[in-house]
């Protein structure tokens, strides 16, 4: 007889999760010290996978039908077009995404057209849209450490709401939505964000302390706000991950859900900073 999975106090099988974390936080760096632009084709590989259970689910649970040819495609040409063509190149390649998915729809007729496609514009501006930022991020010169100064600020608001959670976690942030998600939680991550923010910008980007530590508190609301929305779509459609991929943490997208919004603001704040 097997022995059952340590699971700890946040719903993680613990030493999986890290694990796997540890896999994938080497990989990027890897990616990031040997080529710079070998981060594009992370993204791309991460944002294809998340895209995909994104729609499966939303087929399996909702009977929602994402065109995925045309999703997956103009969602790629979206991340590689920016790079050498900028960001009116990924906002073309999205217009032309949408269309193409309005058209790819018509053959399945009337009944369920408008949620559909409405779920489509969903999936194409939460995933591969906010993705374009990450790929814009590691594009200047100095996009290593751009790259190493927005992960390391969402790490560090993960591991301290996880923390002070288990550690501390009395009051809810939001029961209806997110049980585990706490207000003690959410001021270690507010903690760690700001001062891993602080010594990041100052160190990494020449910064000054006090633009590090804004970036480092919008990264916690964005990464916050992020966990909570996915976790809002996960409960509407009645299911615990949107896949089981990574062992510790469900599917890809519930590794990408903090990440997607906080890029947007990442490549916003560094832009103006460093």
């Amino acid at each position: 007889m097997s022995e059952p999975k340590k699971v700890s106090r946040a719903g993680r099988n613990l030493p999986a999760a890290i694990a796997v974390g540890v896999l994938l936080g080497a990989g990027i760096l890897l990616s990031l010290l040997a080529v710079r632009h070998a981060f594009i084709g992370v993204v791309a590989v991460a944002l294809a996978v998340g895209t995909f259970e994104l729609a499966t689910a939303l087929r399996a649970a909702a009977g929602i039908r994402i065109p995925l040819i045309p999703v997956l495609v103009g969602g790629q040409a979206m991340l590689w077009l920016v790079w050498p063509f900028g960001l009116e190149a990924a906002v073309v390649a999205l217009a032309g995404t949408v269309l193409l998915s309005l058209l790819w729809r018509l053959p399945g007729g009337s009944d369920g057209y408008v949620r559909d496609v409405s779920a489509t514009a969903l999936v194409l501006g939460y995933v591969p849209l906010c993705g374009v930022f990450a790929v814009m991020l590691v594009l200047p010169d100095d996009g290593v450490a751009r790259v190493l100064t927005f992960l390391l600020a969402v790490i560090a608001s993960d591991v301290g709401g996880y923390a002070a959670g288990v550690l501390k976690g009395r009051h809810p942030m939001a029961p209806s939505i997110s049980p585990k998600k706490s207000w003690e939680g959410f001021a270690g991550s507010m903690t760690a964000g700001t001062v891993v923010g602080g010594v990041t910008v100052t160190l990494l980007l020449d910064g000054a302390v006090w633009q590090g530590a804004l970036f480092g508190a919008a990264i916690v609301l964005t990464a916050t706000l992020g966990d909570l929305v996915e976790s809002v779509i996960k409960r509407d459609l009645g299911i615990k991950d949107m896949g089981d991929l990574l062992p510790g943490h469900g599917g890809m997208m519930d590794r990408l859900d903090s990440l997607l919004p906080s890029v947007v603001v990442s490549w916003a704040l560094l832009s103006v900073f460093a």
